[in-house]
């Protein structure tokens, strides 16, 4: 086995394979959980009777629509109103998955000027905080990378995710960290070791540099980012939930790692994580 009893993989990574072939290179890889990305499911039912089968957990699951505010080149409605109602129905879909968390982002604020955009956030937050209370599942609220800021949104920090969080004023909400959106954000370190108990899941992707795009991330222990002090800090603060690896890549670039077969893109992820926290205990 590549993995660990905690180590995850995130259904981006292979984006190209169904919901079957993630599941059965995710196991044989040596994976321990599954990040459900809703836009791989078709037939619900026999999605969790071969989840089932392979004994995988289910982590952070993604809605098919991911953000309250439109996210430019994505698909979905205009209309945050719209937005949310969708998020709220993959809420209660992805419940039956029993997932550790459901990932949301705020979209960005575009023409609407950061009060506004902000106004609207706020208010679906809390739509969606009373939504996931009553399907019984957890909702983080994930800060993006600042230099990506303007095309997927209002936060980019610990600090700033917390400050929206409590002007929401929802208990029942909490924060999707990134190691790749927030391993350059301030005093991050610090940060996690204060918050911890804010965390809804994390998410595991390396730096590359220099980075062509916001899809053009890299398998851990391959990139800049630092993680075996971020998953260090992580270990201190007393987290005791799954190491999620989420990779995005990009078609067009000859060496994406979206082009690698699903067994061979698993095992190195685990592969890399295992490195990695191998590096951080010493």
């Amino acid at each position: 086995m590549s993995g660990g009893a905690r180590s995850s993989i995130s259904q981006i990574t292979t984006v190209s394979a169904t919901f079957a072939e993630d599941v059965a290179a995710y196991r044989a890889a040596g994976a321990g959980g599954i990040g459900i990305w809703e836009m791989k499911l078709a037939d619900d039912g026999e999605a969790r009777e071969v989840l089932h089968e392979s004994g995988l957990a289910v982590t952070t699951c993604i809605p098919a629509v991911p953000s309250i505010l439109p996210l430019p080149g994505m698909e979905g409605p205009a209309e945050p109103e719209a937005r949310i109602a969708a998020i709220g129905e993959s809420l209660h879909r992805l419940a039956a998955f029993e997932p550790t968390g459901v990932l949301c982002l705020t979209g960005p604020a575009g023409e609407l000027g950061e009060d506004e955009a902000r106004r609207i956030v706020v208010d679906g937050l809390r739509t969606l905080a009373d939504v996931a209370d009553r399907a019984g599942v957890r909702l983080g609220v994930e800060p993006i990378q600042r230099r990506f800021r303007e095309e997927w949104t209002i936060v980019s920090s610990l600090p700033e995710t917390l400050s929206l969080l409590d002007e929401v004023g929802r208990p029942n909400l909490g924060i999707m960290f990134d190691t790749w959106h927030l391993w350059d954000s301030g005093d991050v370190l610090d940060d996690l070791e204060r918050h911890i108990d804010r965390l809804v899941g994390v998410h595991v992707a390396d730096w590359r540099e220099p980075t062509r795009n916001t899809n053009d991330r890299v398998f851990p222990g391959d990139g800049v980012a630092g993680l075996p002090a971020l998953l260090g800090a992580l270990d201190r603060a007393g987290w005791d939930g799954w190491y999620d690896v989420e990779i995005f890549s990009d078609l067009t670039l000859e060496d994406s790692l979206w082009r690698l077969a699903p067994l061979e893109a698993a095992t190195r992820a685990l592969d890399g994580l295992k490195r990695v926290r191998e590096e951080e205990r010493g």
